[in-house]
């Protein structure tokens, strides 16, 4: 398994080993102990997820700003374009994003720590994506940021509009979302958020 940063170095792509001959291919999508071994980060995954989405849908961009979730994320059919957007409050990248082509093709997964929004757009025509949590799905505390909120310049590379769901059509922008910030002690202990307005 290969990491590698990305421009905010807390999002991580991940390169899994893959084993491929004329029957097909194998390769392990998850392993605990390999995982902190390269990323130095203990997950404790409570949840998976699996959705299927159309050609331009774009899902996103979402984050819980209670029991907030860390995500390790893949595609398995088709291709999107997958993006992570830093919500925590003193860090030298908040605001800022960072957008990777993710596959079934390049099998690539990608590492989103608590406090980021995600979300991604469908770049086939169709695509299913699978995605690991830290933390159970709590609609309560289920808050959406716009995804062509013009303070975050995301480029994504469609053209024209996605297709939205109303609740994200009704997204924030970041000037008016909340946002994650930190206890003083706990500074530069991201695993242990709490929520600000």
């Amino acid at each position: 398994m290969k990491v590698v940063q990305t421009a905010i170095p807390d999002v991580l792509v991940i390169e899994p080993q893959v084993f491929e001959d004329d029957r097909g291919f194998f390769y392990e999508s998850f392993n605990e102990r390999v995982f902190w071994e390269k990323t130095g980060i203990f997950a404790c995954f409570v949840q998976d997820n699996h959705s299927r989405s159309a050609k331009n849908v774009l899902r996103g961009l979402h984050y819980q700003i209670e029991q907030p979730q860390g995500k390790l994320v893949r595609v398995v059919v088709g291709s999107v374009f997958d993006v992570a957007v830093d919500l925590r409050a003193g860090s030298k990248t908040f605001g800022q994003s960072v957008g990777v082509h993710l596959s079934a093709e390049n099998k690539q997964l990608l590492w989103i720590p608590a406090g980021f929004a995600h979300g991604f757009v469908v770049l086939s025509e169709s695509a299913e994506f699978l995605y690991k949590t830290t933390n159970y799905y709590a609609p309560e505390h289920e808050r959406c940021l716009l995804w062509n909120d013009p303070n975050l310049a995301i480029a994504w590379p469609i053209p024209g509009e996605p297709i939205l769901s109303a609740k994200d059509r009704a997204g924030k922008l970041l000037l008016d979302a909340e946002v994650f910030a930190l206890k003083p002690a706990d500074r530069w202990n991201w695993s242990r958020l709490v929520a600000s307005t």
